[in-house]
């Protein structure tokens, strides 16, 4: 066991089945190679902790739950690089970014899932094939947004749309 001080959880007791390894890193924390899953069990979001720096964690979730029929078309080389000799070995996660002063904001990263091999602990993010899937894909619709908000007032873009005053 091992223990790591965190901004989010305090003290955290880390068993070396517990490390996800990224071998190459995730492009902003390359130098970050073993992390954690961490949060409440209950939650289907998850936040990936960094090993090497206690104040660096991301927010996941599994893609389904973000958009419902997501089938993210991943390159075998990227399967092939962490070991992986079968889709039930896998799963998928996308990181949430969540703006501090607007969390009504929040988007999921579609375009560049994780992906990890649950049997070996190893992962990697990889760029999926779908065109179709953003980078920046909302969390929440237009009506969920504006009612966390908590503005009546319609955003600048609906009311130049509106014809405006």
């Amino acid at each position: 066991m091992r223990a790591i001080k965190t901004l989010r959880f305090g003290v955290l007791q880390i068993s070396e089945e517990d490390v996800v390894r990224f071998p190459k890193g995730i492009p902003g924390f390359a130098d970050h190679t073993e992390w954690v899953f961490a949060g409440d069990e209950d939650s289907p979001i998850k936040w990936l902790q960094s090993l090497k720096d206690g104040d660096v964690a991301l927010p996941v979730a599994p893609p389904e739950l973000i958009l419902a029929d997501y089938d993210a078309k991943v390159c075998s080389e990227d399967i092939k690089e962490i070991e992986a000799s079968s889709a039930g070995e896998l799963a998928l996660l996308v990181v949430i970014t969540i703006p501090p002063d607007e969390p009504w904001q929040a988007t999921a990263n579609l375009r560049a899932p994780l992906v990890v091999n649950i049997n070996k602990r190893l992962a990697k993010q990889v760029i999926v094939q779908n065109e179709e899937y953003a980078v920046a894909h909302p969390l929440f619709d237009r009506a969920a947004r504006e009612a966390m908000r908590g503005s009546s007032h319609p955003a600048p873009e609906e009311a130049r749309a509106g014809g405006g005053a």
